[in-house]
Parts: structure tokens; sequence; C-alpha cells
């Protein structure tokens, strides 16, 4: 008998517009970004709570005030995202900036959502730099997505694919640097099944390495273009 193999999954949307938060802390009015993409997901990511290879259920992208001291972000990224209704493993990132002004980029399937904060910027390879002194918390925040499984690997290969694009933008708006010192990054795929092979590769020149490249760039452009 021949075997009959389920056919490949019909991807949905990568990853929809998030759901925007509000909030007042010490006095501040700050906003977040929540995106609960539903199961199946495996993320990889640079981020302080969630951070890794592995199945996640949702992303959060904090806002904080300028001058953040709290040593516990992985704690208090936790906490907003409970109060928000998430369950179970996710991702938390934190920025200055003010994430209600978030851009988006897409490409044939590949989804990018950018915030941007580039007040203190400067090239990844800077002499006599390095330390465990705490960062101001400027930063440049991507949360992409492509609709397929990825390999570890692979998964390793879209977060170096992503950063090149970041900074090809940078390069281009203008801006002299790599990005910023407190840079995050988190690329979400499909969770690999039985029977269904996972792309080995993200690379630029990879069919979704190049897609998520072009929307990475997209809207890292946007989020640092001053209108």
């Amino acid at each position: 008998m021949t075997a009959v193999l389920p056919p490949p999954r019909t991807p949905a949307v990568t990853l929809p517009h998030p759901r925007r938060l509000t909030r007042e802390e010490d006095g501040d009015r700050l906003h977040a970004l929540f995106w609960v993409p539903g199961p199946g997901r495996r993320m990889i990511s640079s981020a302080v709570l969630g951070g890794g290879i592995g199945e996640r259920a949702w992303i959060l992208n904090a806002q904080v005030s300028h001058g953040y001291r709290r040593t516990d972000p992985d704690r208090h990224l936790a906490g907003l995202a409970s109060a928000a209704g998430a369950r179970g493993p996710g991702v938390g990132l934190m920025t200055a900036a003010d994430v209600s002004a978030y851009a988006h980029g897409h490409d044939e399937g590949a989804d990018a959502f950018v915030t941007a904060g580039i007040d203190v910027r400067g090239w990844a390879a800077v002499p006599g730099a390095g330390g465990s002194a705490p960062q101001p918390p400027g930063t440049i925040n991507i949360v992409a997505a492509v609709p397929v499984p990825l390999t570890d690997s692979a998964l390793v290969n879209a977060v170096a694919t992503a950063t090149e694009a970041k900074v090809q933008a940078l390069v281009e708006t203008g801006h002299d640097s790599s990005g910023t010192p407190t840079d995050a990054v988190c690329v979400m795929a499909l969770t690999p099944v039985p029977e269904e092979e996972a792309h080995a590769f993200a690379g630029p020149r990879s069919l979704w390495g190049a897609r998520l490249a072009r929307a990475v760039h997209q809207a890292v452009r946007a989020a640092v273009t001053v209108p």
C-alpha cells in the first residue's frame, strides 16, 4: 500500500498586528504591544524573558520609563503579560521607545514589527567597549515571523538575517551605526510536526530568509526614518 502523506499546512496570517496596551507606571503613561499568535509556534529570541529557542504562546514588547532602574525586568515583564491575559510561556521585550509608534513590514508571508529608540547607538565593534554595567534601554526591538517550520539552525540563521537587514536599513537611512547596545530580536516560526519537513536554511538568499530580510528591512527603515 502506498503511504499517503498529509499535505503541508496552509499558513494562516503569520503574525497579526498586535493588541495595544496602556498603563500608568511611576507617573508615566506607557504602552505595550501584545501578540497571542496561537498554538504551534516556536520562537527564538534574545529577550530578557523567554529568550532562547522553544515553543512560546505570546509576545510582549513593553515600553518602560527613561532611566529604568528595576533589577528584575523578567519578573516585571511576566507581571505585565499576566495582567494582559497571557497564559503559558512567552517572550517579553522592553524598550524606552514609544512602542505605539511601531512599524510593520511584510513580504510574501513574512512579517516584521519594529520599535526603535536610537538616541543611544553606535557600531558593535568598538575598541575598549564591554562590561556588565546596565545599558540605557533605547533599543531597536524586532519581532518577526515566517509561516513555515524552521530547524534550530535555521532559527539561528533567521536571527542573523534579521540583524543584517536591520544594519542595512540603518546605513541606508543615514544612521552611522549597527544598532543600539540593547537591541533585541524575536523570530517566530511554526513548530515542526511529524512527516513535515522543516526548512533548514534562513539565510538572506534562502526562500524564507530573503522574505524575512525584506520585511525586517522595510520595517526598520520606516521605524528609524524621521517624518
